[in-house]
Order: structure tokens, then sequence, then C-alpha cells
């Protein structure tokens, strides 16, 4: 883990496992990731940025776990999923969509089946 990732949980380190296990299963399950730690968030990249760790409050606050992460994606299409907190379209065909993750087994086959979609979504963006 280095500094600049540490930093970044500095407020919230009861959530760095979480994104420890997320992290692990981006990297091993999509190809030639970048990861860029920035002030409010966390990038994974190919050719473009695909999806985003960050503590966006996509609940509101009395139905918010008291750790989590939210995980933001993009894809081509809109996901109606009971597990997406919000989803929105700031350009015809290109969805936005958060969701909170609380617990380790949230990072699942579902989630991950998400994320490949956005890799393979970003790289064939020109």
């Amino acid at each position: 883990m280095d500094e600049k990732t540490l930093f970044f949980f500095r407020d919230h380190l009861p959530a760095l496992p979480l994104y420890k296990a997320f992290e692990a299963r981006v990297l091993a399950e999509v190809a030639d990731v970048t990861v860029k730690v920035q002030k409010t968030q966390i990038a994974f990249a190919n050719k473009h940025n695909f999806a985003f760790v960050s503590f966006l409050p996509a609940r509101r606050a009395k139905e918010r776990p008291p750790v989590f992460i939210t995980v933001t994606f993009g894809l081509r299409r809109r996901e109606d999923s009971p597990r997406i907190d919000a989803a929105s379209e700031p350009y015809p065909n290109r969805w936005t969509h958060h969701m909170l993750v609380s617990g380790p087994e949230e990072i699942d086959g579902e989630l991950m089946g998400w994320i490949r979609e956005a890799a393979a979504f970003s790289a064939s963006k020109r």
C-alpha cells in the first residue's frame, strides 16, 4: 500500500480493507490497469478511466452503512439493479453508475462483471 492511498483513507481507515479487496479483484480480472490516487477519488484506467472508488454519498445519510466505499463505473447502457444507488447519462449512451459497497461479499461476480464491461467500454472509446 503506497503513501498516497493511505493518505486518501486517513479519515476512513475502516474502509481500507474494502478498497484493497476491490483493487485486488480489478487488477486480477482486468488487463493493463493503471491506478491513480487523486484528492477525492481513486481512478482505475486502461485507455480511459473506467471505474472509481470514493466516499461519494450516493445514499441519504440515514441509509448509508457506517463503513463503505462508493464504486463508480461507466457503461454504454443503464444497469437497472437494486444494487445500483444512482445512475445518470451525462452523454448519450454513456451511463455512470454509483454503488455503495459495505462488505467484501459485495465485491462479487456481478459487480466484477460490470467492472469488466466498463473496462471494455472504456477501451473501445476513441
